[in-house]
């Protein structure tokens, strides 16, 4: 349970914040015109929607502030959102590519993401583990990415548990490129081209990245057996479209030592996405396959040497499709209606084992969203989804109007995440921690309330979270030489908190981006949910071509039962353009981020530079 404290301390400060909001939503009014955020439309909740007229919780991240992030990659730049992170702190350049599931609000992170990512309207998530390739969406194809923390499965089901992540692909007609080269000997170039001739457009996107990466251990506990965790990716998608109907390939390759000689990654992602925006109706139908290979290894205590434990092949397939439809809007009301349904088969290889299975899941919803006076509106949306169970995940919401300056929102929803493939036949092993699998999972159910408020620069939410029937990594035995895990359902967890965020321009050329969240998750052993800081907070000031990118968070544990604890840490990166170059710093002040404890402590980011030059018309 909270602590009364706690309690006392975020009702406390949500009092204050609202009188704070109140005075800033006046100051604001003051100003003259309003803030950049009230115009900006959003997409990922299912419909075209002003930012100020959305009652869900959502950050947009920018093409400039992304432009103006010191980091390489998606992931790493999209830390600045308050509450979005991996499995580990550690990002997609040098992490196991099965720990980067994203988690949002402090539902706790594992391997499986919690949270949806999509490209376009299609799920980037892997459909056999629900974990994210960062690099199969080249940044700088890129417009925005809507960030809508809060349950989603009402709208898209399975895997929206905690939210959802969209990238909005660039419509202009233009050719720009990045390269970029920096310290641990990493490069990167990405391509942008589009073009149109009468009716037709065609746009091609690409990113080559690599890196010599760095020594995940710390150096007091390093052995002869640890080496730089490099890795490699190269992406290259080309789309087609007339009117309102288009085609999109795609081909992801992507490869990476994890830290030891034997223990190595690589991927090969092919897909084929047909899609049509017409009047009314959106339509998405994809088809892909997967060629994924994992060796693990089990190294010994003094860190001098490792043996091979398990060569894994892990091939998948997956197909699914989407319709959504805007039958009408009138008399106050306009209805959303839709369905998808999605279709993954695998195996998991190992020699001499071989276990395979194969998921279905079908889904229909519908949602209204209803003008009640001119200053108050409601949402009521249902969605079912069918697989080896039935879930229904409804969601209720409020927003309230006050004044022209000031606004309030309430909501109530439930959602489920379904067990991937993955978590029901594969088990894997990272250092010496192994994880077992368990194909008798069954879904996990989140029950949810939240409430608002929100003025100018300023919003807050107050959230309740509580999960059932987790599915998480439970600790069976531990030994100085190894730990075994297996995943289970495991009991409830519950995540309460505060989130706050600001965002303001400052005459022309400066703009600040500001967030706080304040979480107490906790399993039903009384617990800390592993992988969950009690305090996160994130600042990134622009000034034209030039930012800085401050990023703090609490200590937090790396387990089950608590016993691995990680430090908290403060990070600062530094980006500054002129012309066509630039450069970038990240971690400037070097500090250790511990990602994990096996026991041993792994390490985040290092500090490292890059430079680089941009070319556009």
């Amino acid at each position: 349970m909270l602590c009364p404290a706690y309690n006392r301390t975020v009702l406390t400060a949500l009092l204050l914040l609202t009188t704070l909001i109140q005075d800033a939503g006046r100051g604001t009014q003051d100003a003259g015109p309003p803030q950049h955020s009230e115009e900006i439309t959003v997409t990922a909740t299912r419909k075209e929607t002003r930012l100020a007229d959305t009652p869900s919780s959502v950050v947009v991240v920018s093409r400039e502030s992304l432009g103006n992030s010191a980091a390489p990659t998606l992931d790493d730049a999209l830390r600045q959102v308050p509450g979005f992170t991996l499995f580990r702190r550690s990002g997609s350049r040098t992490a196991n590519p099965t720990t980067q599931g994203v988690s949002l609000r402090g539902l706790g992170a594992s391997g499986a993401s919690r949270a949806l990512v999509l490209d376009d309207g299609v799920p980037l998530n892997d459909p056999f583990g629900g974990w994210i390739y960062w690099g199969r969406v080249p940044r700088l194809g890129i417009s925005r990415v809507e960030v809508v923390r809060g349950g989603g499965a009402d709208l898209y089901g399975s895997g929206a548990m905690g939210g959802v992540v969209q990238f909005i692909r660039r419509a202009d007609e233009e050719v720009s490129a990045e390269l970029s080269y920096g310290q641990q000997s990493t490069a990167n170039g990405q391509l942008y081209a589009a073009t149109k001739r009468g009716e037709w457009r065609a746009a091609f996107t690409a990113d080559l990245f690599r890196t010599g990466g760095y020594v995940l251990v710390q150096p007091s506990q390093r052995g002869a057996v640890d080496r730089e965790a490099d890795s490699r990716h190269a992406g290259v998608d080309a789309t087609v479209s007339r009117g309102g109907f288009f085609v999109r390939a795609s081909h992801y390759d992507e490869s990476r030592h994890n830290g030891t000689p034997l223990q190595i990654n690589d991927t090969t992602i092919r897909q084929l996405i047909l899609g049509a925006d017409l009047s009314g109706l959106s339509l998405r139908a994809y088809a892909g396959d997967q060629d994924y290979r994992q060796t693990f290894s089990a190294v010994a205590a003094d860190r001098l040497s490792e043996r091979l434990t398990v060569d894994q092949r892990v091939p998948s397939r997956s197909r699914g499709g989407s319709a959504q439809w805007f039958p009408f809007a009138r008399g106050g009301h306009v209805i959303v209606t839709g369905g998808d349904v999605r279709q993954v088969s695998g195996e998991s290889d190992e020699g001499t084992t071989r276990v395979s299975g194969s998921q279905r899941i079908d889904a229909a919803y519908v949602e209204d969203v209803m003008t009640l006076t001119p200053r108050l509106s409601a949402t009521a949306a249902l969605r079912v989804d069918r697989w080896r169970d039935t879930a229904w995940s409804p969601r209720a919401t409020l927003l309230f109007r006050a004044t022209d300056r000031l606004a309030f929102t309430a909501a109530a929803y439930r959602a489920f995440r379904a067990p991937t493939l993955n978590e029901l036949i594969r088990g894997f092993r990272v250092g010496n921690v192994v994880t077992l699998a368990n194909e008798d999972l069954g879904p996990e159910r989140l029950s949810a309330i939240e409430a608002g408020v929100r003025s100018g620069p300023i919003r807050a939410t107050l959230f309740s979270m509580t999960t059932t029937d987790t599915i998480a990594n439970v600790t069976l035995s531990s030994t100085p030489t190894l730990i075994t895990r297996q995943r289970q359902n495991f009991g409830s967890s519950r995540s309460r908190g505060l989130e706050l965020d600001f965002e303001q321009s400052i005459g022309a050329d400066w703009n600040l981006d500001a967030g706080w969240l304040s979480t107490d998750a906790r399993l039903s052993s009384g617990k800390r949910s592993p992988q969950v800081p009690r305090h996160q907070a994130t600042l990134q000031l622009r000034f034209k071509n030039a930012g800085a990118q401050l990023r703090w968070s609490a200590m937090q544990f790396d387990d089950d039962l608590n016993q691995f604890r990680l430090r908290g840490y403060f990070v600062a990166d530094l980006f500054a353009a002129r012309g066509r170059f630039f450069v970038a710093v990240e971690n400037v002040f070097d500090r250790h981020i511990e990602t994990a404890a096996s026991p041993v402590i792994t390490l985040g980011q290092p500090r490292s530079a890059r430079f680089g030059v941009r070319f556009r018309p």
